[in-house]
Formats: C-alpha cells, sequence, structure tokens
C-alpha cells in the first residue's frame, strides 16, 4: 500500500477543484478552474452541467499529470458537491435538457407559495427535515418538468434522469452506468423522507415527478461504481453534500459537535447522532454521512450569502483586487461598528426563511468609505453565524464550547476574531481548512480500509484558537443592531 492516494473531487458553486491525498492525510496536490456563473434574470442563477463536468474532469487529468502520479496508484475516489442544484438528462444521450438550475436561484418561489397554500408546511417539516423554501432541488425539477417543451412525456416515458451535482458527475464517470446518489445529497431534495429513507410518493406525486427520474440512493461510504483512469478502474467509495463533508472532515461524528463553513454561503451544522431532532426555530433537520450501520442526522442553518458578499466587493463594486484585501481595510478602521450591510441578495435563510427579503446598507454618512463596506461585510459573516448558533442552542439544549470552522474565509484573522467576539464563545481554525475536501477523501478512505475514524480524528490539528475579548455590553449592542437592520430588509419583494 506504499505511496498510494486518494482524489478528492470537491465541486463547489464557483469551481471545480481536485485535491490528491496521500496514506497520511496530507494533501500532495490541488487543482482548481471556476467556470462561468449564468444570471439569465433577476434572481435566477444557472450553470452549464456539461462545462461543469468537463472542467472536473480536466481537473482530474491536471493534478495526475502534475505529481506524475500512476493511474494504478490511486486507491479511491471520494466526492463533495455544491448541493440543490438540479440537472435534468436525457438517458440515452447523456445530455442536459436545461442548465442546471443553482440552489441560489429564486425562479421558483411561486411555486412554494402554492405549496404552503395547499398546507403542505407540516408535512415537508416532518418528513423531509427541511422548510418549503426555493433552495432545495424539488421545485427546480417540476419547473424544469414544466417549462421545458416536451420534458413531462418524457420523463413519464423514462427517458429523463434528475440528479444532485454528485448523481451528475457520477454517470458521467462511469459512462452512464450509474445514476445514484447518497443520503445526504438526496436529504437536500424536497423528494426524500428522512424518516423512512424512501423517496417520498406524496411529494412526487404533488410536483409531478415520476420516481423512474430518481437516482438510487446510498449511504455516504458506499461503491457507487467505478471510474476508468487510463484503463484503471478507479472505485468511487465516497460522496456527501458540501456541508455533511465538512462536518466530517472536522471528525465530527459525535452529537454535540458542530462546524461552521464559510464558502459561497456559510453553513453551520450540529451532530445529533441517531436523533432526528425537528426545529422550533427555522432550522434544517438533515442527513449526516454515515457507513448504514445506524442513521446519522444534523441541525443546520443555512446562510445563502457569505464569501459571495465579498465577490460582490470585488466584483460588483469593484472596491477590492483580492478577498484578502478585506483583512487590513477592516483593520484600518478604528473602533466604528456603525455600517451593517444584510447580504441577502438572493434572499434570506436560516433563521428567517425569507425569500423576498434583498440586499442592504444601513448606517451610512458622508464619511462612510471603501473600509467601512468591507469591514461590515466580513461582520455581517459573524452576525448571521450568530442568529444560527442561538437557534441550534435552543432547539438542541447543548450549549457549544467551541466552533470548529473551516473554508475560504477563515484565512482572515479580522472575522475570526470577531466571530470569536460575537459569539462568546473559542473560534478553532484548524491546519487543514480543506475540510470539505477532505471529508470526501475521508469518507473514500474508510470505505476502502486505509484510515479508521479514530485515524481521521488524528490527523486533525488546530492552527489557532481565536479567545472572545469583547466587552458584553459592546457585544449586546452589536447585535442588537444587526437584528435591527435584519429586520427592515424583510419582505422586500412583493410576493
Amino acid at each position: 500500500m506504499k505511496d498510494k492516494y486518494i482524489i478528492s473531487i470537491d465541486q463547489g458553486t464557483t469551481s471545480c477543484r481536485v485535491l490528491l491525498v496521500d496514506q497520511q492525510g496530507v494533501i500532495v496536490g490541488v487543482a482548481q478552474q471556476e467556470f462561468k456563473q449564468i444570471f439569465p434574470k433577476p434572481g435566477w442563477v444557472e450553470h452549464d452541467p456539461e462545462e461543469i463536468w468537463q472542467t472536473q474532469s480536466q481537473m482530474i487529468e491536471k493534478i495526475l499529470r502534475e505529481q506524475n502520479v500512476p493511474v494504478d496508484k490511486i486507491i479511491a475516489i471520494g466526492i463533495t458537491n455544491q448541493r440543490e442544484t438540479a440537472v435534468v438528462w436525457d438517458r440515452e444521450t447523456g445530455v442536459p435538457i436545461y442548465n442546471a438550475i443553482v440552489w441560489q436561484d429564486k425562479r421558483t418561489a411561486d411555486i412554494c407559495e402554492g405549496m404552503k397554500q395547499d398546507g403542505l408546511e407540516k408535512y415537508v417539516r416532518t418528513e423531509t427535515g427541511l422548510v418549503i423554501d426555493s433552495y432545495f432541488s424539488g421545485t427546480k425539477v417540476k419547473w424544469i418538468l414544466d417549462h421545458v417543451p416536451g420534458a413531462r412525456q418524457r420523463a413519464e416515458n423514462g427517458e429523463l434522469a434528475f440528479g444532485t451535482i454528485d448523481s451528475w458527475l457520477i454517470w458521467n464517470m462511469t459512462d452512464g452506468a450509474r445514476h445514484v446518489t447518497d443520503q445526504t445529497n438526496a436529504s437536500r431534495t424536497l423528494l426524500y423522507n428522512i424518516k423512512e429513507m424512501t423517496w417520498d410518493d406524496k411529494l412526487l406525486r404533488y410536483f409531478d415527478i415520476p420516481e423512474s427520474m430518481l437516482p438510487t440512493v446510498y449511504p455516504s461510504m458506499s461503491e457507487f461504481g467505478a471510474m476508468d483512469l487510463g484503463g484503471n478502474k478507479v472505485p468511487i467509495h465516497g460522496v456527501a453534500g458540501d456541508q455533511q463533508a465538512a462536518l466530517f472532515g472536522q471528525a465530527c461524528f459525535k452529537p454535540g459537535m458542530a462546524k461552521n463553513t464559510y464558502g459561497t454561503g456559510c453553513f453551520m451544522l450540529l451532530h445529533t447522532g441517531n436523533r432526528l431532532s425537528q426545529s422550533n426555530n427555522g432550522l434544517l433537520t438533515t442527513l449526516a454521512c454515515s457507513t448504514g450501520d445506524e442513521i446519522q442526522y444534523a441541525l443546520e442553518g443555512s446562510i445563502f450569502v457569505a464569501g459571495a458578499a465579498v465577490q460582490w466587493l470585488r466584483d460588483g463594486l469593484k472596491i477590492i483586487e483580492t478577498a484578502a484585501d478585506t483583512e487590513a481595510m477592516a483593520l484600518s478602521v478604528k473602533d466604528a461598528h456603525d455600517v451593517y450591510v444584510v447580504p441577502a441578495f438572493v434572499g434570506l435563510g436560516a433563521p428567517y426563511w425569507d425569500m423576498y427579503a434583498r440586499g442592504a446598507i444601513f448606517g451610512l454618512t458622508r464619511d462612510t468609505g471603501r473600509a467601512h463596506l468591507a469591514k461590515a461585510t466580513l461582520e455581517s459573516l459573524a452576525y448571521q453565524t450568530k442568529d444560527v448558533l442561538e437557534a441550534m442552542e435552543q432547539d438542541s439544549g447543548l450549549s457549544l464550547k467551541a466552533l470548529n470552522v473551516d473554508g475560504g474565509a477563515v484565512t482572515n484573522n479580522y472575522l475570526m476574531q470577531f466571530q470569536a467576539d460575537i459569539l462568546d464563545v473559542p473560534v478553532e481554525r484548524p491546519e487543514v481548512i480543506e475540510t470539505t475536501a477532505m471529508g470526501a477523501a475521508y469518507l473514500a478512505g474508510i470505505q476502502s480500509g486505509i484510515w479508521s475514524f479514530e485515524d481521521v480524528s488524528n490527523h486533525r490539528k488546530i492552527d489557532r484558537t481565536f479567545q472572545p475579548v469583547m466587552d458584553n455590553q459592546l457585544r449586546e449592542t452589536l447585535y442588537a443592531g444587526w437584528k435591527k437592520a435584519v429586520s427592515r430588509t424583510g419582505g422586500w419583494i412583493e410576493k
């Protein structure tokens, strides 16, 4: 087993990445490439599925070439992916019948309103663990079937396949031999019953989605098929949606352990073990990674816009050149927290779930400058995390002693310190912040027999712990200002 490797595929919202991980759990190479974001109308967000597959495939080839690793040294492949993004394709040709509709997309808000009027909120909550929101895949599939000419008839004829991005990748990796997904991705579709662990007949009938379109669901550590790499059939042994993969990568295997990932969005998960906890505070009940021996659950708070707000500073306002610029800019503003940015560009997620909120800036004065906006944007990530953490503590009865963090934004020391201050708990940043991709690698490695759960826990090392130092009164004042700002963004768009 000497010099064997695992390929970890991390298919994100804005880029396709591949990590090469050795047997010691060390990342020896990374290949990454961004792909096009498509915005056909306000509130609509799409991706080209073919471009995603081609880009991801190129990154696999690139990392093997750059690291000069023979394909017979690859033990297994793990996959983690942007969740809720929906692809529908032709089973015969493998060609998508429409662009992928991205998790951020808001075009199906009216379908969601119809579901609420039809009295489905309680059923959706108790059976799927989710809330009715355009965030999830089910309404996107219905929209495609309703709007692509001939799609519904083709679906009823068994000619079409639906999948989240993991399913789309595996279909292509196995040359159409496997139409599969894992439990974590299935639990985000609005179509999967997390009590019965089956596709939900009532919701499929409501959406008029034939079950023949749906992938077969497996535990996150399973045999998902194999990819031909230079004549070698490399097994796909681990699959999980990005946030559950990050929870696994942080070695949060036990009830009460939590992590927050700062990516395009911001996602906090609290492991609740084999107990299905229903939220009274706008959180989601979702499936965590499992071997299949025992179902594992988690509570999740979804913040739609986090790193995307920093991208907005760069690409929209053009007041920074790189995301890293924001740290120095924030530190240059001394003791001023008067400006609040509420980045509700695509509505608000947990605990508000307001599809009709929109972004706003509050507290502008004549001397407000670029640095104030950069600082307030960073702080919005921390405030939104506090919103979710408070809801989690109320639902679970647990009080967090520390927050495990990961994702690109955790390299920003100002953000991490402010996060610790506003939460009043230590924030632990690991040495390896690639916990989402590493979660996929660990799933594949455990399934392949090269690592144990204990090995994964031992691999994790802390880079820095940020201790809270903020005065309690200031903390309460700042958070009250945030809540005031959020309240004024609600319901901005007319229903």
